[in-house]
Protein backbone atom coordinates (compact mmCIF):
# COMPACT_ATOMS: atom_id res chain seq x y z
CA UNK A 1 0.00 0.00 0.00
CA UNK A 2 1.33 3.47 -1.01
CA UNK A 3 1.27 6.39 1.72
CA UNK A 4 1.92 10.10 0.58
CA UNK A 5 3.97 12.98 2.18
CA UNK A 6 3.72 16.46 1.19
CA UNK A 7 7.11 17.82 0.16
CA UNK A 8 8.17 21.18 0.86
CA UNK A 9 11.65 21.93 0.05
CA UNK A 10 14.62 23.74 -1.34
CA UNK A 11 17.96 23.39 -3.28
CA UNK A 12 21.23 24.94 -3.47
CA UNK A 13 24.50 24.38 -5.09
CA UNK A 14 27.13 23.43 -3.08
CA UNK A 15 31.13 23.49 -3.14
CA UNK A 16 32.72 20.81 -1.07
CA UNK A 17 33.01 22.85 2.50
CA UNK A 18 29.99 21.17 3.36
CA UNK A 19 27.04 22.83 5.95
CA UNK A 20 27.21 26.89 6.85
CA UNK A 21 26.32 26.84 10.46
CA UNK A 22 23.04 27.27 11.23
CA UNK A 23 22.59 27.36 14.57
CA UNK A 24 22.47 31.21 13.84
CA UNK A 25 18.81 30.59 12.10
CA UNK A 26 15.91 32.31 14.56
CA UNK A 27 13.95 29.71 16.30
CA UNK A 28 16.89 27.04 15.77
CA UNK A 29 18.97 25.91 19.07
CA UNK A 30 20.06 22.79 17.62
CA UNK A 31 21.49 21.13 14.52
CA UNK A 32 21.69 17.46 15.11
CA UNK A 33 24.06 15.14 12.97
CA UNK A 34 22.26 12.13 11.82
CA UNK A 35 25.20 10.79 10.09
CA UNK A 36 25.46 9.87 6.16
CA UNK A 37 23.73 8.09 4.29
CA UNK A 38 24.24 6.08 1.04
CA UNK A 39 21.53 6.40 -1.64
CA UNK A 40 21.29 4.38 -4.92
CA UNK A 41 18.03 5.32 -6.78
CA UNK A 42 17.09 4.49 -10.34
CA UNK A 43 14.99 6.89 -12.56
CA UNK A 44 12.01 5.56 -14.71
CA UNK A 45 10.40 7.06 -17.23
CA UNK A 46 9.32 7.08 -20.99
CA UNK A 47 12.32 7.27 -23.83
CA UNK A 48 10.83 10.29 -24.99
CA UNK A 49 11.09 11.36 -21.14
CA UNK A 50 7.59 12.30 -20.88
CA UNK A 51 7.25 12.78 -17.06
CA UNK A 52 10.24 14.74 -16.74
CA UNK A 53 8.28 17.18 -19.46
CA UNK A 54 5.75 17.05 -16.73
CA UNK A 55 8.33 17.82 -13.84
CA UNK A 56 7.22 14.32 -12.53
CA UNK A 57 9.77 12.15 -11.18
CA UNK A 58 9.77 7.82 -10.58
CA UNK A 59 12.66 6.17 -8.85
CA UNK A 60 12.90 2.51 -7.18
CA UNK A 61 15.82 3.61 -3.92
CA UNK A 62 18.06 1.57 -2.24
CA UNK A 63 19.66 2.86 0.93
CA UNK A 64 18.49 5.07 3.43
CA UNK A 65 15.54 5.41 5.85
CA UNK A 66 12.91 5.20 3.02
CA UNK A 67 13.92 2.84 0.59
CA UNK A 68 11.38 1.56 -2.02
CA UNK A 69 9.56 2.78 -4.79
CA UNK A 70 9.00 7.20 -4.78
CA UNK A 71 6.67 8.94 -7.40
CA UNK A 72 6.73 13.03 -6.97
CA UNK A 73 4.07 15.10 -8.60
CA UNK A 74 4.37 18.42 -8.71
CA UNK A 75 2.10 20.70 -6.40
CA UNK A 76 3.98 24.45 -6.97
CA UNK A 77 7.01 25.61 -6.82
CA UNK A 78 9.11 24.04 -4.33
CA UNK A 79 6.30 21.53 -3.32
CA UNK A 80 5.32 17.93 -4.28
CA UNK A 81 3.38 15.02 -3.24
CA UNK A 82 5.33 12.23 -2.58
CA UNK A 83 3.95 8.86 -2.90
CA UNK A 84 5.89 5.98 -1.60
CA UNK A 85 5.32 2.25 -2.31
CA UNK A 86 7.61 -0.84 -0.49
CA UNK A 87 10.33 -1.88 -2.41
CA UNK A 88 10.19 -4.51 -5.10
CA UNK A 89 11.18 -5.68 -8.08
CA UNK A 90 9.01 -4.31 -10.43
CA UNK A 91 6.80 -0.94 -10.28
CA UNK A 92 3.78 -1.01 -8.32
CA UNK A 93 0.54 -1.27 -9.70
CA UNK A 94 -0.84 1.67 -7.80
CA UNK A 95 2.00 3.91 -8.99
CA UNK A 96 1.47 2.62 -12.34
CA UNK A 97 -1.64 4.13 -12.34
CA UNK A 98 -0.77 7.32 -11.32
CA UNK A 99 1.36 7.89 -14.51
CA UNK A 100 -0.46 6.12 -16.82
CA UNK A 101 -2.62 9.38 -18.47
CA UNK A 102 0.94 10.38 -18.93
CA UNK A 103 2.97 7.32 -20.30
CA UNK A 104 0.11 5.76 -22.20
CA UNK A 105 1.19 2.61 -23.29
CA UNK A 106 4.39 3.22 -23.99
CA UNK A 107 7.09 1.18 -21.70
CA UNK A 108 9.00 3.02 -18.90
CA UNK A 109 12.22 2.05 -18.45
CA UNK A 110 15.74 2.96 -16.21
CA UNK A 111 16.73 6.19 -17.07
CA UNK A 112 19.43 7.46 -15.25
CA UNK A 113 21.07 6.39 -11.70
CA UNK A 114 22.06 8.69 -8.90
CA UNK A 115 24.20 7.40 -6.56
CA UNK A 116 24.12 9.88 -3.13
CA UNK A 117 25.99 10.23 -0.13
CA UNK A 118 24.14 12.06 1.93
CA UNK A 119 25.01 14.18 5.14
CA UNK A 120 21.92 15.29 6.80
CA UNK A 121 21.24 16.79 9.85
CA UNK A 122 18.11 18.20 11.79
CA UNK A 123 17.39 21.64 12.50
CA UNK A 124 15.84 21.44 15.92
CA UNK A 125 13.99 24.59 18.29
CA UNK A 126 14.27 24.35 22.24
CA UNK A 127 11.44 21.85 23.30
CA UNK A 128 13.65 19.68 20.47
CA UNK A 129 11.00 19.75 17.80
CA UNK A 130 12.05 18.90 14.50
CA UNK A 131 12.41 21.66 12.41
CA UNK A 132 13.49 21.04 8.75
CA UNK A 133 16.05 18.86 7.66
CA UNK A 134 19.15 19.46 5.99
CA UNK A 135 21.71 16.92 3.44
CA UNK A 136 24.76 18.00 1.95
CA UNK A 137 24.39 15.52 -0.99
CA UNK A 138 27.35 14.54 -3.26
CA UNK A 139 25.56 13.18 -6.12
CA UNK A 140 27.34 10.80 -9.12
CA UNK A 141 25.02 10.95 -11.80
CA UNK A 142 24.92 8.31 -14.78
CA UNK A 143 22.36 8.19 -17.77
CA UNK A 144 21.56 4.64 -18.27
CA UNK A 145 20.54 4.96 -22.31
CA UNK A 146 22.97 4.41 -25.07
CA UNK A 147 25.44 7.43 -25.62
CA UNK A 148 24.57 8.83 -22.06
CA UNK A 149 27.40 10.54 -19.85
CA UNK A 150 28.30 10.99 -16.44
CA UNK A 151 28.34 14.23 -14.55
CA UNK A 152 28.55 14.55 -10.40
CA UNK A 153 28.06 17.74 -8.42
CA UNK A 154 27.16 18.36 -4.60
CA UNK A 155 24.22 20.35 -3.11
CA UNK A 156 22.41 21.60 0.13
CA UNK A 157 18.61 20.09 0.46
CA UNK A 158 16.70 21.67 3.33
CA UNK A 159 13.05 20.09 3.52
CA UNK A 160 10.34 21.28 6.17
CA UNK A 161 9.16 19.29 8.71
CA UNK A 162 5.89 17.35 8.35
CA UNK A 163 3.22 20.35 8.84
CA UNK A 164 6.10 22.76 9.83
CA UNK A 165 5.86 26.70 9.02
CA UNK A 166 7.06 27.51 5.32
CA UNK A 167 8.15 30.67 6.21
CA UNK A 168 11.04 28.72 8.23
CA UNK A 169 12.56 28.04 5.10
CA UNK A 170 12.81 31.50 4.62
CA UNK A 171 15.06 32.20 7.34
CA UNK A 172 17.12 28.82 6.82
CA UNK A 173 18.06 30.70 3.20
CA UNK A 174 18.73 34.23 4.06
CA UNK A 175 21.57 32.07 6.28
CA UNK A 176 22.65 30.16 3.58
CA UNK A 177 22.44 33.67 1.12
CA UNK A 178 25.05 34.82 3.75
CA UNK A 179 27.12 32.43 3.99
CA UNK A 180 27.67 32.71 0.24
CA UNK A 181 25.43 29.46 -1.12
CA UNK A 182 22.93 29.89 -3.56
CA UNK A 183 19.63 28.37 -4.92
CA UNK A 184 20.22 26.05 -7.44
CA UNK A 185 18.71 26.45 -10.69
CA UNK A 186 17.57 23.28 -11.14
CA UNK A 187 14.03 22.28 -9.42
CA UNK A 188 15.07 18.48 -8.65
CA UNK A 189 18.32 16.00 -8.90
CA UNK A 190 16.75 14.50 -12.15
CA UNK A 191 16.55 17.22 -13.52
CA UNK A 192 19.74 18.30 -13.47
CA UNK A 193 21.17 14.52 -14.05
CA UNK A 194 19.49 14.75 -17.21
CA UNK A 195 20.37 18.01 -18.22
CA UNK A 196 24.16 17.28 -17.67
CA UNK A 197 24.16 13.41 -19.03
CA UNK A 198 22.74 13.92 -22.16
CA UNK A 199 24.05 12.90 -25.27
CA UNK A 200 26.17 15.56 -27.11
CA UNK A 201 25.02 15.23 -30.04
CA UNK A 202 21.47 14.82 -29.46
CA UNK A 203 20.83 17.66 -27.16
CA UNK A 204 20.80 20.39 -30.09
CA UNK A 205 18.77 18.61 -32.32
CA UNK A 206 16.10 17.58 -29.23
CA UNK A 207 16.26 21.30 -29.00
CA UNK A 208 14.97 21.80 -31.74
CA UNK A 209 12.55 19.83 -31.85
CA UNK A 210 11.18 20.79 -28.92
CA UNK A 211 10.72 24.66 -30.34
CA UNK A 212 9.27 23.48 -33.74
CA UNK A 213 6.39 21.34 -31.10
CA UNK A 214 5.69 24.68 -29.27
CA UNK A 215 2.81 26.38 -29.90
CA UNK A 216 3.02 29.72 -30.81
CA UNK A 217 0.45 32.77 -30.05
CA UNK A 218 -2.97 32.33 -30.88
CA UNK A 219 -3.94 34.14 -34.46
CA UNK A 220 -6.14 32.52 -36.78
CA UNK A 221 -9.64 31.14 -35.58
CA UNK A 222 -8.18 28.08 -35.22
CA UNK A 223 -5.42 29.17 -32.97
CA UNK A 224 -7.77 30.40 -30.66
CA UNK A 225 -9.76 27.17 -30.45
CA UNK A 226 -7.08 24.74 -30.21
CA UNK A 227 -5.23 26.79 -27.92
CA UNK A 228 -8.24 26.11 -25.54
CA UNK A 229 -8.76 22.48 -26.50
CA UNK A 230 -4.63 22.23 -25.40
CA UNK A 231 -5.32 23.63 -21.71
CA UNK A 232 -8.65 21.54 -21.41
CA UNK A 233 -6.59 17.96 -22.25
CA UNK A 234 -3.84 19.08 -20.24
CA UNK A 235 -6.40 19.55 -17.42
CA UNK A 236 -7.50 16.25 -17.80
CA UNK A 237 -4.14 14.62 -18.17
CA UNK A 238 -2.65 16.73 -15.27
CA UNK A 239 -6.21 15.71 -12.66
CA UNK A 240 -6.03 11.89 -13.52
CA UNK A 241 -3.67 11.01 -10.46
CA UNK A 242 -5.49 13.08 -8.62
CA UNK A 243 -8.60 11.56 -9.26
CA UNK A 244 -7.09 8.20 -8.71
CA UNK A 245 -5.90 9.87 -4.82
CA UNK A 246 -9.75 11.10 -4.50
CA UNK A 247 -7.72 14.51 -3.96
CA UNK A 248 -10.59 16.84 -3.17
CA UNK A 249 -12.54 18.37 -5.82
CA UNK A 250 -9.99 16.63 -8.30
CA UNK A 251 -13.50 14.11 -10.11
CA UNK A 252 -15.42 17.48 -10.71
CA UNK A 253 -12.57 19.30 -11.70
CA UNK A 254 -11.83 16.59 -14.46
CA UNK A 255 -15.84 16.51 -15.49
CA UNK A 256 -15.88 20.17 -16.12
CA UNK A 257 -12.61 19.74 -18.43
CA UNK A 258 -14.58 17.14 -20.10
CA UNK A 259 -17.48 19.47 -20.31
CA UNK A 260 -15.44 22.38 -22.08
CA UNK A 261 -13.78 20.14 -24.55
CA UNK A 262 -17.64 18.99 -25.62
CA UNK A 263 -18.90 22.44 -25.58
CA UNK A 264 -16.33 23.55 -27.83
CA UNK A 265 -16.24 21.07 -30.25
CA UNK A 266 -19.75 21.86 -30.91
CA UNK A 267 -19.64 26.55 -30.21
CA UNK A 268 -17.04 26.26 -32.67
CA UNK A 269 -18.28 23.28 -35.33
CA UNK A 270 -17.32 25.99 -38.18
CA UNK A 271 -14.05 25.86 -36.80
CA UNK A 272 -12.94 22.23 -36.68
CA UNK A 273 -14.67 19.53 -38.68
CA UNK A 274 -17.69 18.01 -36.01
CA UNK A 275 -17.33 14.85 -38.03
CA UNK A 276 -14.30 13.81 -36.67
CA UNK A 277 -14.88 16.10 -33.17
CA UNK A 278 -18.35 14.58 -32.41
CA UNK A 279 -17.22 10.72 -31.84
CA UNK A 280 -14.15 12.09 -29.46
CA UNK A 281 -17.22 13.92 -27.51
CA UNK A 282 -19.39 11.13 -27.15
CA UNK A 283 -16.45 9.54 -25.51
CA UNK A 284 -16.37 13.02 -23.17
CA UNK A 285 -20.17 12.41 -22.49
CA UNK A 286 -19.01 8.95 -21.15
CA UNK A 287 -16.12 9.61 -19.41
CA UNK A 288 -18.42 12.90 -17.60
CA UNK A 289 -20.28 10.12 -16.66
CA UNK A 290 -17.93 8.09 -15.05
CA UNK A 291 -16.82 11.04 -13.23
CA UNK A 292 -20.45 12.04 -11.91
CA UNK A 293 -21.58 8.29 -10.75
CA UNK A 294 -20.27 9.42 -7.32
CA UNK A 295 -20.35 13.39 -7.91
CA UNK A 296 -23.97 13.81 -8.63
CA UNK A 297 -25.02 11.60 -5.53
CA UNK A 298 -22.67 13.64 -3.02
CA UNK A 299 -23.62 17.04 -4.14
CA UNK A 300 -27.43 16.21 -3.72
CA UNK A 301 -26.96 14.42 -0.52
CA UNK A 302 -24.77 17.39 0.48
CA UNK A 303 -27.59 19.33 -0.08
CA UNK A 304 -30.29 17.48 1.69
CA UNK A 305 -27.74 17.64 4.58
CA UNK A 306 -27.92 21.28 5.19
CA UNK A 307 -31.58 21.47 4.31
CA UNK A 308 -32.13 18.53 7.53
CA UNK A 309 -29.82 20.36 9.57
CA UNK A 310 -31.38 23.70 8.79
CA UNK A 311 -34.82 22.46 10.32
CA UNK A 312 -35.95 22.90 13.85
CA UNK A 313 -35.58 19.91 15.83
CA UNK A 314 -39.57 20.13 16.11
CA UNK A 315 -39.99 19.54 12.53
CA UNK A 316 -37.61 16.39 12.75
CA UNK A 317 -39.84 13.01 13.29
CA UNK A 318 -37.93 9.78 12.69
CA UNK A 319 -34.79 8.48 12.03
CA UNK A 320 -34.58 10.94 8.91
CA UNK A 321 -30.59 11.55 9.17
CA UNK A 322 -29.84 7.74 9.58
CA UNK A 323 -32.54 7.02 6.53
CA UNK A 324 -30.98 9.58 4.91
CA UNK A 325 -27.34 8.34 5.21
CA UNK A 326 -28.75 4.84 4.22
CA UNK A 327 -30.10 6.55 1.16
CA UNK A 328 -26.63 8.25 0.01
CA UNK A 329 -25.16 5.15 0.47
CA UNK A 330 -27.37 2.97 -0.95
CA UNK A 331 -24.90 2.10 -4.14
CA UNK A 332 -22.00 1.58 -2.03
CA UNK A 333 -19.21 4.39 -1.90
CA UNK A 334 -16.58 2.27 -2.75
CA UNK A 335 -18.31 0.77 -5.94
CA UNK A 336 -18.86 4.11 -8.04
CA UNK A 337 -15.48 4.79 -7.41
CA UNK A 338 -13.64 1.36 -7.81
CA UNK A 339 -15.72 1.20 -11.37
CA UNK A 340 -14.33 4.69 -12.02
CA UNK A 341 -10.68 3.49 -11.25
CA UNK A 342 -11.11 0.68 -13.54
CA UNK A 343 -12.65 2.85 -16.16
CA UNK A 344 -9.44 5.14 -16.14
CA UNK A 345 -7.38 1.91 -16.31
CA UNK A 346 -8.87 0.56 -19.37
CA UNK A 347 -8.29 1.09 -22.86
CA UNK A 348 -11.11 3.14 -23.69
CA UNK A 349 -10.14 6.17 -21.46
CA UNK A 350 -6.34 6.30 -23.53
CA UNK A 351 -7.96 5.61 -26.36
CA UNK A 352 -9.87 9.08 -25.76
CA UNK A 353 -6.63 10.75 -24.51
CA UNK A 354 -5.11 9.85 -27.75
CA UNK A 355 -7.96 11.33 -30.00
CA UNK A 356 -7.77 14.61 -28.15
CA UNK A 357 -3.53 14.46 -28.87
CA UNK A 358 -4.46 14.23 -32.37
CA UNK A 359 -6.83 16.61 -32.45
CA UNK A 360 -4.15 19.16 -31.21
CA UNK A 361 -1.75 17.45 -33.60
CA UNK A 362 -3.54 17.39 -36.57
CA UNK A 363 -6.05 19.34 -36.11
CA UNK A 364 -9.07 19.05 -38.54
CA UNK A 365 -9.49 22.37 -39.24
CA UNK A 366 -12.40 23.74 -41.83
CA UNK A 367 -11.94 26.86 -43.88
CA UNK A 368 -13.09 29.07 -41.27
CA UNK A 369 -10.35 28.29 -39.12
CA UNK A 370 -8.19 30.59 -41.42
CA UNK A 371 -10.68 33.53 -41.63
CA UNK A 372 -10.72 36.81 -39.73
CA UNK A 373 -10.23 35.61 -35.82
CA UNK A 374 -12.45 38.45 -34.26
CA UNK A 375 -15.29 38.17 -36.91
CA UNK A 376 -15.25 34.11 -36.71
CA UNK A 377 -15.58 33.84 -33.42
CA UNK A 378 -18.02 36.51 -32.54
CA UNK A 379 -20.19 35.00 -35.15
CA UNK A 380 -19.52 31.43 -33.26
CA UNK A 381 -20.27 33.08 -29.45
CA UNK A 382 -23.57 34.82 -31.08
CA UNK A 383 -24.98 31.91 -32.12
CA UNK A 384 -24.79 30.45 -28.60
CA UNK A 385 -26.37 33.29 -26.98
CA UNK A 386 -28.98 33.13 -29.37
CA UNK A 387 -29.79 29.60 -28.27
CA UNK A 388 -29.75 30.02 -24.51
CA UNK A 389 -32.17 33.29 -25.01
CA UNK A 390 -34.84 31.18 -27.10
CA UNK A 391 -34.28 28.55 -24.21
CA UNK A 392 -35.01 31.09 -21.46
CA UNK A 393 -38.04 32.77 -23.75
CA UNK A 394 -39.52 29.00 -24.19
CA UNK A 395 -38.87 28.90 -20.37
CA UNK A 396 -40.72 31.77 -19.02
CA UNK A 397 -43.35 31.17 -21.50
CA UNK A 398 -44.07 27.31 -20.13
CA UNK A 399 -46.56 27.21 -17.03
CA UNK A 400 -44.92 25.90 -13.79
CA UNK A 401 -44.27 22.35 -13.44
CA UNK A 402 -42.92 19.61 -15.54
CA UNK A 403 -42.37 21.39 -18.70
CA UNK A 404 -41.09 24.54 -17.18
CA UNK A 405 -38.65 22.25 -15.48
CA UNK A 406 -37.41 20.86 -18.81
CA UNK A 407 -36.86 24.08 -20.61
CA UNK A 408 -35.10 25.55 -17.69
CA UNK A 409 -32.67 22.76 -17.72
CA UNK A 410 -32.18 22.91 -21.42
CA UNK A 411 -31.41 26.67 -20.66
CA UNK A 412 -29.26 25.82 -18.10
CA UNK A 413 -27.15 23.54 -20.34
CA UNK A 414 -26.86 25.60 -23.24
CA UNK A 415 -25.93 28.24 -20.51
CA UNK A 416 -22.79 26.15 -19.88
CA UNK A 417 -21.91 26.06 -23.53
CA UNK A 418 -22.32 29.80 -24.07
CA UNK A 419 -19.81 30.64 -21.19
CA UNK A 420 -17.34 27.90 -22.42
CA UNK A 421 -17.32 29.65 -25.71
CA UNK A 422 -17.27 32.52 -24.23
CA UNK A 423 -14.19 31.61 -21.58
CA UNK A 424 -12.13 29.97 -25.15
CA UNK A 425 -12.75 33.68 -26.88
CA UNK A 426 -11.85 35.87 -24.26
CA UNK A 427 -7.79 36.17 -25.04
CA UNK A 428 -9.02 37.35 -28.57
CA UNK A 429 -12.28 39.42 -27.60
CA UNK A 430 -10.96 40.34 -23.93
CA UNK A 431 -13.62 42.23 -22.22
CA UNK A 432 -16.55 41.74 -23.88
CA UNK A 433 -16.18 38.10 -23.80
CA UNK A 434 -15.14 38.62 -19.63
CA UNK A 435 -17.93 40.14 -19.06
CA UNK A 436 -19.87 37.17 -21.32
CA UNK A 437 -18.61 34.66 -19.17
CA UNK A 438 -19.40 36.38 -15.65
CA UNK A 439 -23.06 37.10 -17.10
CA UNK A 440 -23.52 33.31 -18.13
CA UNK A 441 -22.35 32.60 -14.69
CA UNK A 442 -24.58 34.28 -12.96
CA UNK A 443 -27.69 32.54 -15.02
CA UNK A 444 -25.83 29.25 -14.77
CA UNK A 445 -26.10 29.69 -11.07
CA UNK A 446 -29.87 30.80 -10.95
CA UNK A 447 -30.94 27.90 -13.25
CA UNK A 448 -28.49 25.15 -11.88
CA UNK A 449 -30.39 26.10 -8.24
CA UNK A 450 -33.72 25.54 -9.88
CA UNK A 451 -32.50 22.32 -11.37
CA UNK A 452 -30.74 20.85 -8.27
CA UNK A 453 -34.21 21.73 -6.49
CA UNK A 454 -36.01 19.50 -9.15
CA UNK A 455 -33.76 16.76 -8.50
CA UNK A 456 -33.82 16.98 -4.43
CA UNK A 457 -37.26 16.81 -4.58
CA UNK A 458 -38.02 13.26 -7.08
CA UNK A 459 -35.41 12.29 -3.81
CA UNK A 460 -37.74 13.57 -1.04
CA UNK A 461 -40.66 11.52 -2.46
CA UNK A 462 -38.16 8.14 -2.95
CA UNK A 463 -37.17 8.68 0.94
CA UNK A 464 -40.83 9.79 1.58
CA UNK A 465 -41.95 6.20 -0.14
CA UNK A 466 -39.26 4.21 1.95
CA UNK A 467 -40.39 5.59 5.07
CA UNK A 468 -44.26 5.27 4.61
CA UNK A 469 -43.49 1.71 3.96
CA UNK A 470 -41.62 1.30 7.08
CA UNK A 471 -43.38 0.31 10.23
CA UNK A 472 -44.30 3.16 12.73
CA UNK A 473 -42.21 6.02 10.51
CA UNK A 474 -43.47 8.74 9.61
CA UNK A 475 -43.12 10.44 6.32
CA UNK A 476 -43.57 14.30 7.89
CA UNK A 477 -40.11 15.51 7.45
CA UNK A 478 -39.43 14.54 4.10
CA UNK A 479 -42.94 16.28 3.09
CA UNK A 480 -41.34 19.25 5.33
CA UNK A 481 -37.92 19.48 3.16
CA UNK A 482 -40.14 18.97 -0.14
CA UNK A 483 -41.95 21.95 0.25
CA UNK A 484 -39.36 24.05 1.27
CA UNK A 485 -37.42 22.62 -2.08
CA UNK A 486 -40.69 23.70 -3.75
CA UNK A 487 -39.84 27.63 -2.15
CA UNK A 488 -36.43 27.34 -3.69
CA UNK A 489 -37.98 26.22 -7.16
CA UNK A 490 -40.40 29.00 -7.41
CA UNK A 491 -38.11 32.22 -5.91
CA UNK A 492 -35.50 30.75 -9.18
CA UNK A 493 -38.51 31.03 -11.61
CA UNK A 494 -39.81 34.08 -10.16
CA UNK A 495 -36.09 35.53 -10.62
CA UNK A 496 -35.44 34.57 -13.97
CA UNK A 497 -37.44 37.35 -15.70
CA UNK A 498 -35.25 40.35 -14.12
CA UNK A 499 -32.14 38.38 -14.56
CA UNK A 500 -32.47 37.40 -18.13
CA UNK A 501 -33.73 41.43 -18.82
CA UNK A 502 -30.89 42.42 -17.30
CA UNK A 503 -28.45 40.08 -18.89
CA UNK A 504 -30.23 40.48 -22.24
CA UNK A 505 -30.05 44.47 -22.45
CA UNK A 506 -26.37 44.35 -21.33
CA UNK A 507 -25.05 41.52 -23.73
CA UNK A 508 -21.53 42.52 -25.23
CA UNK A 509 -22.07 40.71 -29.04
Amino acid sequence: MADTKREIERKYESDESGLPDLTGVAGVATVVDKGVAELDAVYYDTPDERLAAAAITLRRRTGGSDAGWHLKLPVSAGVRDEIRAPLSDTLPDELAGLVRSRVRGVELVPLVRLLSTRDVSDLRDADGTLLAEVSVDAVVAERLTEDGRTAQWSEIEVELADDGDPAFLDKVDKKLRKSGVRPSDSPSKLARALRETAPRKGKKKDRKKAEAAAPGKPVTPGDHVLAYIRVQRDAIVELDPAVRRDVFDSVHSMRVATRRLRSTFKSYGKVLDRTVTDPIGEELKWLAGELGVDRDQEVLTERLTEALDALPESLVTGPVHARLRAWSQKDGHTGPRRELIDALDGPRYLALLTSLDAVLANPPLLVAAEGDAEKVITKAVRKDIGKVAALVEEALAQPAGTDRDLAMHEARKKTKRTRYAAEAARPLLGKPAKALVKDMKSLQTLLGDHQDSVMAREALRDLAHQAHAAPGESAFTYGVLYGREERRAELAEEALPSTWAKIRDGLPF
